[in-house]
């Protein structure tokens, strides 16, 4: 006889063909600021990270640009987006809009 309370949770996908949530990966997440948005669906966003220079120590600024995927074209240029990775859209688009935190 086989218990099916001891038996360890099934990793298999739901019949929907959706993956479980934990077995997903953690996707990375970015606040940034719009520099563009001149273009169909999609906007630059510049984020801003502040880390300390490799030999000496000091805090300084690197400046990162992201092509974002804006399917309603909601972003305008100075708003605060947040933003999060996703599959690859086009050849530079690998980011999503999530939200927009300040206009």
């Amino acid at each position: 006889m086989t218990d099916t309370a001891t038996e360890a949770p099934s990793t298999e996908t739901p019949a929907n063909g959706a993956p479980k949530a934990a077995a997903r990966h953690l996707r990375k997440s970015r606040i940034g600021e719009v520099t563009a948005s001149k273009m169909q669906k999609t906007v630059i966003v510049k984020t801003v990270t502040r880390v300390p220079h490799a030999k000496f120590g000091k805090i300084v600024k690197q400046v990162k640009k992201f092509y974002v995927h804006d399917e309603e074209g909601k972003a305008q240029v100075g708003d605060v987006v947040r933003i999060t990775e996703t599959r690859p859209i086009s050849k530079l688009k690998r980011w999503r809009l999530v939200e927009i935190l300040k206009h």
